[in-house]
């Protein structure tokens, strides 16, 4: 019988200037060897078939140089992809590979970028220390909520319940990712009055305060709002990037805005929830701190939302480190020039969980409860005063029930939502 020839597996390569992915395959009634050989002919230069072809591009061949169980690992030329294009990377390594009958299942674990992508990419543009900065905020958790209901508040109400939020403690609120410029609540109407009321929160505590505005909408009438939130002062705009795109990211990123850049994973899950199949979440941070969100929704581990605490913890680390040690499920990468992400844990919170998010996710950490601050039995303020005293009472070491002795409102959120 003969052998089979698979031109798209070196298990002796040394990946240098190339892209890498890590890839978790299921074969579909065929070899791993052959399967994976399929993903990298698929995903670079080749096809199902033989086809005519100049020597040179041979040279351009992804290559296949790990298999380890379900887990391989596939480098990929630098000259195969168009420097600062997102779009045209994803559609190679995540493009008819997730549709191939050759593959019961596939997913795209981690990427690695070679220092010639990274230099065509600006990234964050202010990183954990800039938000830091910005905020005036130097080693704790940033304390956060999200206006509730998400839909359905007229302007006047919105704007009162971010000033409440400030005011009992909060750092940051921000918009929910389905609130536009609806009939009822107006963009921008509501960026003018709620930044007033953020202007007078911060004249009222000493402390700087930001609103997280959603500028989601086509890209062209997304860059005009962000640019009207900038006019009037705003410190921080937010985009849900998968439901905008990657290029439209990518637009609102070179826009060169002043403004802090606060990433919404919506969608997310269509793509990662399944453990065996689609692209993972630490992918989807990876491209956007490539592109340059300042901050991302990582998950919690806890609270309302599927995922385990030893994936976050990863993502966290991918996001905020310069250099990311390679590890079962993840990859090397050194971020170079390229800034680091403030995570950002946000789904189901409230009070009680602000240990747990601290001890495995640490300081460097937005923390953003929506129901967990506006539905405090004494409403929006008290809510937002009961986080910042679990954050506290962690800054201090001191347990969230000691604590509550001689702090009513977090006394009183505990015996609600427990601990």
């Amino acid at each position: 019988m003969k052998k089979q020839k698979f031109d798209f597996i070196n298990l002796g390569y040394k990946p240098k200037d190339d892209l890498v992915c890590l890839f978790r395959i299921t074969p579909n009634r065929i070899s791993m060897k052959k399967a994976a050989n399929t993903v990298a002919l698929e995903s670079s230069v080749g096809t199902w078939t033989k086809v005519a072809g100049k020597d040179y591009v041979k040279k351009l061949r992804a290559k296949v140089f790990s298999i380890k169980g379900d887990l391989v690992k596939i480098a990929y030329p630098e000259e195969l992809f168009e420097p600062d294009n997102v779009p045209n990377i994803l559609s190679s390594i995540a493009g008819n590979i997730f549709g191939m009958k050759a593959v019961k299942a596939i997913r795209l674990e981690d990427v690695s970028f070679p220092k010639s992508i990274l230099r065509s990419y600006k990234g964050p543009r202010y990183g954990i220390s800039g938000i830091r900065k910005m905020m005036k905020v130097k080693t704790r958790p940033l304390v956060g909520t999200i206006i509730k209901p998400k839909l359905g508040l007229r302007t006047k109400h919105h704007a009162q319940s971010a000033y409440e939020s400030w005011i009992g403690g909060c750092d940051i609120v921000k918009d929910d990712e389905n609130l536009a410029s609806q009939k009822f609540n107006e963009f921008r109407e509501r960026i003018a009055r709620t930044l007033e009321k953020a202007n007078k929160a911060e004249e009222e505590t000493g402390e700087k305060k930001a609103y997280l505005v959603n500028v989601t909408a086509e890209t062209k009438e997304m860059v005009k709002r962000a640019q009207l939130v900038e006019d009037l002062g705003g410190k921080y705009i937010m985009i849900d990037i998968i439901t905008s795109g990657w290029a439209a990211l990518q637009t609102l990123r070179e826009s060169n805005f002043k403004m802090a850049i606060h990433a919404h994973r919506a969608m997310h899950a269509a793509f990662d929830r399944n453990p065996k199949h689609g692209i993972s979440m630490m992918v989807l941070a990876d491209f956007a701190r490539l592109i340059g969100v300042d901050q991302i929704h990582i998950g919690t581990g806890i609270g309302k939302l599927e995922g385990e605490i030893e994936d976050i913890e990863d993502i966290a680390e991918d996001i905020s480190l310069k250099d990311v040690k390679a590890t079962e499920k993840r990859l090397n990468q050194k971020w170079g020039k390229i800034n680091s992400v403030f995570p950002v844990s946000s789904g189901g919170l409230h009070p009680g969980h602000v240990p747990f998010l601290i001890k495995h996710l640490g300081k460097d950490l937005v923390i953003q409860a929506g129901g967990g601050v506006h539905g405090h039995p004494s409403g929006t303020r008290a809510g937002a005063k009961a986080m910042r005293q679990a954050v506290d009472a962690v800054m201090k070491g001191k347990s969230l029930k000691e604590y509550a002795k001689r702090h009513e409102e977090l006394g009183e959120a505990l015996k609600k939502w427990g601990k």
